[in-house]
């Protein structure tokens, strides 16, 4: 059976899935947008978890990933990854979002997780463009998949209408 990819538009902290992914800072200090809002919805239980995490290795660089609980979130687990902060396309954002990607699926499949759920991952304050965004993120999931059919599920949760509208296409296309 081949992987499932879906665009929805909704709120990620409401997703049911094996995990979420949380577009975190390099810190894995919470912050804003997606960050915060599992931060506030998972309650304390992840933010121990990356306290911990920040304690053993100082805490997650660009385009790397890490694992907590999901805390009182209705996912099993929340997969944290850093994106790149937009510089105009000259600095390795390309690469480095891609690899944030990558990086979390690679936890997923190391866990044996069956179905992930994406936000936007640097599209907010970290200004990478939506449609350039879009076209790493889905055809690095694509690429995944077609090499480790044991994610069965791959859900891009966007949360505003332009972003699900980019991504919708890109899959259907």
């Amino acid at each position: 059976m081949q992987a499932r990819i879906e665009a929805i538009h909704g709120d990620i902290t409401r997703i049911h899935a094996d995990a979420i992914v949380n577009a975190a800072n390099s810190r894995l200090a919470g912050g804003g947008g997606v960050d915060g809002a599992i931060h506030r919805a998972g309650g304390p239980e992840i933010m121990e978890e990356c306290d911990r995490i920040r304690q053993e290795q100082g805490g997650c660089p660009t385009g790397e990933a890490v694992v907590t609980t999901a805390g009182k979130l209705p996912a099993k687990k929340v997969i944290h990854t850093v994106g790149p902060i937009w510089q105009g396309g000259k600095s390795g954002e390309e690469k480095l979002l891609a690899n944030a990607y990558r990086n979390s699926l690679s936890r997923a499949a190391e866990l044996g997780f069956q179905s992930v759920a994406f936000p936007n991952i640097s599209t907010g304050v970290y200004g990478y463009p939506k449609k350039e965004a879009a076209h790493v993120a889905v055809k690095t999931v694509k690429e995944f998949l077609d090499i480790n059919p044991g994610i069965k599920k791959v859900t891009f949760v966007c949360f505003d209408e332009e972003s699900f509208k980019i991504y919708s296409g890109l899959i259907k296309g």
